[in-house]
């Protein structure tokens, strides 16, 4: 039997009242994730280890079944990886925003989600006046870029930007947790400051004002660490002999080098509302041709999510229903080799809160066979009454696969 995840990034969300109270998977015309439903079984899954920050990073990794006290090292390595950043011995990753600022407000956590070619320019200009032999900045994809710093201190507390829109920023600058580690913190918070003052008057960014979006006038640092211990899946799942992940985010990406998964790039996927479903889903089935595994992740609700818009969240859903759920299932539900579908978010990200949150998540499994549980539809509710009841750490991906 072969398997696919189709994960919607971000996707659960809470009861919105314009919505007559109802969550967003509740109230969007999602025919074939409720068909899979009830066809298949249902439960939900606790994807947020105790201790740790609700980031797609760590919920990702849990989805897999990685123990995350044992080898979680930050968001930074995993996206250090998935753009060929090869961490050596001492060095420090970290996700580094471009982000705006308007004032002393972190505005948003994306300049007003910066196309990559706009971002390539400043983030090589940065490089050019901060960068030296121990700071060295990468450019990644859209507003999500790379800071490597030999000899950093991972013991730092920083806030992600996302969790913070609309908040003053200085109170949010990097924060030592040990003496060790205050010589990192000042230096990554002199970088955002220096990255300020040299990124206000940037010819891009005047550009961009003058056409009414916003400037990329700072970076942000955050979710520091060092090259991770993760085993491929293979290890751990003999039956995945060979799998695949697709993503257009580089967390992802990362996380599926370091679980041995190859990555298959897609045109026009953008991660967001916009990305090509349709060249995803092809890649997809293409990929279970000839691999054991699929990872399809699409992360557009999340981004609705973060924008706090409910219109935007509920057309992604529907999106993912119609244009991902439902074409791949009508694709293999006949195929000879049978394959099992899972359905599922990483984790809530709540319009009304605009950032992730640590509930656990409504999942669906579904293969020919298999004997349903009675749950009717796929939200968060119903899930609740669903057949396998709430899993954690590596109980779903080892039910998934076995």
């Amino acid at each position: 039997m072969k398997h696919i995840i189709i994960l919607g990034d971000g996707m659960a969300d809470w009861p919105v009242k314009s919505l007559g109270n109802k969550t967003l998977l509740q109230y969007a015309k999602t025919p074939y994730m409720n068909m899979l439903a009830k066809m298949g079984r249902t439960g939900m899954l606790k994807t947020v280890a105790d201790g740790f920050h609700p980031g797609s990073e760590v919920a990702n990794m849990s989805v897999m079944g990685y123990n995350l006290p044992k080898v979680y090292e930050g968001r930074g390595p995993l996206e250090a990886a998935s753009i060929g950043v090869d961490l050596k011995e001492g060095e420090m990753a970290m996700r580094c925003n471009l982000v705006c600022i308007d004032g002393d407000i972190l505005k948003n956590h994306s300049s007003g989600h910066i196309s990559t070619e706009d971002a390539d320019i400043l983030i090589k200009y940065l490089q050019e006046n901060l960068g030296d032999e121990r700071v060295r900045f990468y450019t990644g994809v859209a507003y999500r870029h790379l800071l490597v710093i030999k000899g950093g201190n991972k013991n730092i507390d920083c806030t992600p930007p996302h969790d913070v829109p609309l908040k003053p920023f200085r109170p949010l600058m990097v924060k030592a947790q040990t003496q060790e580690a205050e010589e990192t913190a000042r230096l990554i918070n002199d970088l955002i400051l220096k990255s300020q003052e040299l990124l206000r008057n940037h010819p891009l960014n005047l550009k961009r004002m003058a056409e009414g979006k916003d400037p990329a006038n700072s970076i942000w640092p955050w979710s520091p660490g060092y090259r991770p211990k993760m085993e491929p899946l293979s290890v751990t799942f003999p039956s995945i002999k060979k799998g695949a992940v697709i993503s257009a985010v580089d967390l992802i990406n990362g996380i599926g080098y370091y679980a041995g998964l190859r990555r298959i790039q897609v045109e026009g996927a953008t991660g967001l509302y916009d990305t090509n479903y349709e060249n995803k889903v092809a890649a997809a089935l293409e990929a279970l041709k000839t691999d054991d595994f699929v990872y399809l992740h699409i992360e557009a609700s999340d981004e609705a999510g973060h924008e706090g818009d409910v219109d935007l969240k509920l057309l992604t859903i529907e999106n993912l229903d119609s244009r991902a759920v439902g074409p791949i299932y009508e694709a293999v539900k006949d195929w000879t080799e049978p394959v099992a579908i899972a359905v599922l978010p990483d984790h809530p990200t709540p319009c009304e809160l605009r950032t992730h949150t640590n509930e656990p998540i409504p999942f669906l499994i579904w293969y020919p066979g298999i004997e349903p549980d009675g749950v009717q539809t796929y939200d968060e509710f119903a899930c609740q009454e669903g057949g396998y009841g709430v899993m954690k750490e590596d109980e779903f991906i080892k039910e998934f696969l076995k």
